[in-house]
């Protein structure tokens, strides 16, 4: 089979032949249709966080694909399903973390893309009790995205508890945030989008976005702090400022939900002690989501009631997508289609 592989964090990706892996006990192989690239395959790539993955590895979590294979034990997956493959590839099952539903917490799980090898390939092996069963009429380029775009942001706003009329202003509008955007509607709130990018901007006007704040051209704090102050500010991008900016634009009793990675050598977020204590602001970090999350993610897009922006790529374009999301002229998701 052909995949995408990192043989060292300063070298693009090779496209190889590779044998098709054999599904061990409680495992599954999947025919990979479609791999949405997400910012952290990038990060993965290139060796950004403290904790690094070991090349040569294939990196990828937002696999959607075709259960081919069954591995010893595993009488709750049928051949020809389609399932999702999230980051979250295996975890323990029996610590306090996965026994509260909080399964993204374990500190044993193992990450697909990561510490195992993930979807940029025409073949993977996955966990049968960790993969997610797409409904019905989702197609794979539109659930690929929704496997790690979407039950990140789903979480995100959840885990905020935004409730219908707080304003909510997303950091970030791109593969993750035009998701974030519409998460937020459906749960009433009043959403701000913040961006250096007019027609992201646009997107998610179209999308639901009730104001719109280019950072580039004006202070995004003074933008909403003229609206009112944001009630809730979900960083979605990858820059420490701009969490600094969302922490700035808070009302009293604001929450900051941290979402985006920065790499290594970016250097820490300022928080001010003062504004904290005294306007009682929360910072919140929220890291994608679990099965449950992911199956409602799911659910939503079967419903009609989320649109992905995606745009499809093949595999063989792998480093030329890498540089388009770096140099932010994606619209939204990229996903290779196989």
């Amino acid at each position: 089979m052909r995949a995408a592989v990192v043989t060292s964090f300063t070298q693009p990706l090779e496209i190889r032949e590779v044998p098709v892996p054999i599904p061990g006990p409680g495992q599954i192989l999947v025919r990979i249709e479609a791999s949405g690239l997400c910012h952290t395959d990038i990060h993965a790539a290139h060796g950004d966080w403290p904790v690094k993955p070991m090349p040569p590895f294939v990196p990828g979590h937002e696999g959607v694909g075709i259960v081919e294979g069954l591995g010893d034990g595993v009488t709750h997956r049928s051949i020809g399903e389609r399932v999702g493959i999230p980051w979250l590839g295996h975890a323990c099952g029996r610590c306090d973390h996965c026994v509260k539903g909080w399964e993204t917490l374990c500190e044993e799980q193992q990450n697909t893309g990561y510490s195992i090898d993930g979807t940029f390939a025409e073949y993977a092996i996955a966990d049968a009790d960790y993969v997610v069963q797409v409904p019905l009429g989702v197609e794979p380029h539109e659930a690929a995205p929704l496997t790690c775009a979407g039950v990140t942001t789903y979480k995100a706003i959840k885990v905020a508890g935004v409730t219908p009329s707080e304003r909510v202003a997303i950091f970030g509008i791109g593969g993750l945030g035009h998701l974030a955007v519409q998460y937020a509607k459906i749960v009433g709130a009043t959403v701000i989008a913040v961006d250096v990018d007019d027609a992201k901007l646009a997107m998610a006007r179209e999308l639901g976005a009730d104001h719109v704040v280019n950072a580039r051209s004006v202070d995004p704090v003074g933008a909403i702090e003229a609206l009112g102050g944001a009630d809730v500010a979900v960083v979605l991008a990858v820059s420490p400022s701009v969490f600094e900016q969302a922490f700035a634009s808070l009302r009293r009793g604001g929450r900051l939900v941290c979402v985006g990675l920065p790499p290594e050598n970016d250097g820490p977020m300022s928080v001010p002690i003062f504004p904290t204590v005294l306007k009682g602001i929360s910072i919140i970090g929220s890291i994608v989501g679990t099965r449950q999350d992911l199956a409602e993610v799911f659910t939503l897009h079967a419903q009609g009631r989320t649109r992905v922006i995606a745009e499809t790529r093949k595999l063989d374009e792998v480093n030329a997508a890498m540089t388009e999301v770096l140099e932010g002229k994606a619209a939204a998701r990229l996903v290779f289609e196989f």
